[in-house]
């Protein structure tokens, strides 16, 4: 039985505009906590999705499942890398291995 356990997840980058007081007050919290700014906002919002019963109530109506991407999500070559490694190829189209292999 391994000693750590390791939680992989996703990150994206993303670009979000604040109010200067709002920014202010991420890099406070983020050092009290002694943390990221980043990991503040995460689990903000994740905290704040949980909590919100008339929010978890709309996730579950078809209506959340089709609403429009408005978030600023930053590609970079590793994310797309990763993308096209988890998709199945086409016919006749090189294997997720063959292109790593090939950009490495």
């Amino acid at each position: 039985m391994p000693l750590l356990e390791v939680n992989q997840s996703r990150h994206i980058s993303a670009s979000i505009r604040l109010e200067e007081a709002t920014a202010t007050q991420v890099d406070q919290y983020a050092a009290f906590i002694r943390a990221s700014a980043d990991d503040v906002v995460d689990n903000a919002l994740n905290y704040v999705f949980s909590k919100d019963r008339d929010f978890q109530e709309f996730l579950k109506t078809p209506q959340a499942q089709k609403v429009a991407p408005t978030l600023r999500i930053r590609r970079t070559v590793a994310s797309d890398v990763v993308e096209q490694a988890t998709k199945k190829p086409a016919s006749g189209a090189q294997s997720s291995e063959s292109v790593q292999v090939q950009k490495a």
